[in-house]
């Protein structure tokens, strides 16, 4: 029976210490290569639209692929930009097994990737979070990187302070001490991890700035036209990334600095298949400034997929 998994089913379906382990599991696996995301122009000339494509599959034993159309003037007819969904599928005999709120699984499933990083790359010890934005995404991240993390203060900054304020008073009622902050490079002076989901196209955060010790959790700019970093804040730190064929595919806060001449793609320390089995170190000292670029890989969505799933099925 085909089986359907509404926004709210999905947030109450995956849990962060779980989904986390289930993106664990799935990285350390590895396996053959899965597709970098597809872009199509499926718009008018006067209504520009876009349909993306994220494959992925386990041989056997489960494959799934996430749809996402991109309208911008949806805001015009009172409608979100951007919608999706997850279709997941049977290995064996390919039949369809259930159709997901795209926007929810990628939500967690992106928070829950966060923390896996975090979880090789932060200090033990690290009890800050600075968040920097103010939208769907970035509201589940602090309670992924608690998952890892003794996290108890939240700062949040954002261009719209009043989201900020708003993000922050709902943060405190999942039991953290959030406060919205004005000063975005004074939140980073006090910040243990600093986690940016953001849609910018110039950076926000300034590498000069940036502490001894910091781990940088980038997981909003997917295009080579965005960034949340500056050239200096990948020059200080050691980079790590989801997958390699990704985010050097996409990931504008490293490209722009490899065109610029500043830095160099040979230089990215590891991917999460390489930290989670153990083939390359995460952190090494206390006070080295640590980065994690992810611009989401397929799949993460089909290990968070197969969980809910299977979970339901049980």
């Amino acid at each position: 029976m085909l089986r359907h998994f509404s926004h709210s089913d999905v947030e109450a379906g995956l849990d962060y210490p779980r989904l986390i382990e289930a993106l664990a599991d799935a990285f350390r696996r590895g396996g053959e290569p899965m597709p970098v995301r597809r872009s199509y122009e499926v718009g008018l000339d006067h209504a520009p639209g876009h349909l993306l494509t994220m494959p992925a599959w386990h041989r056997g034993s489960a494959l799934g692929v996430k749809l996402v159309t991109v309208f911008p003037q949806n805001a015009t007819r009172g409608l979100g930009a951007v919608s999706s969904l997850y279709v997941l599928f049977d290995g064996e005999t390919g039949q369809p097994r259930a159709l997901i709120d795209g926007e929810a699984l990628t939500n967690r499933r992106t928070a829950a990737a966060s923390a896996l990083a975090s979880r090789y790359l932060s200090r033990t010890d690290s009890r800050t979070l600075l968040l920097v934005g103010t939208g769907h995404l970035a509201s589940h991240l602090p309670s992924a990187h608690r998952a890892v993390r003794p996290i108890e203060r939240v700062m949040i900054w954002g261009r719209n302070p009043q989201h900020a304020q708003t993000l922050a008073e709902r943060l405190a009622g999942q039991g953290f001490a959030s406060t919205a902050i004005s000063d975005l490079f004074e939140g980073m002076a006090h910040a243990d991890i600093i986690s940016c989901a953001t849609t910018a196209t110039v950076p926000l955060v300034a590498g000069a700035y940036l502490r001894p010790g910091t781990h940088l959790d980038l997981v909003g700019a997917f295009t080579p036209q965005m960034r949340e970093s500056d050239d200096e804040a990948v020059r200080r730190s050691r980079v790590f990334v989801d997958t390699y064929a990704g985010a050097l595919a996409e990931a504008g806060d490293l490209l722009q600095p490899i065109a610029a001449g500043t830095w160099r793609a040979a230089e990215v320390c590891a991917d999460l298949h390489e930290l989670t089995s153990g083939t390359k170190p995460g952190r090494v000292t206390e006070e080295e400034i640590t980065m994690f670029k992810s611009v989401g890989a397929a799949i993460e969505d089909l290990a968070a997929a197969t969980l809910l799933v299977g979970d339901a099925s049980s």
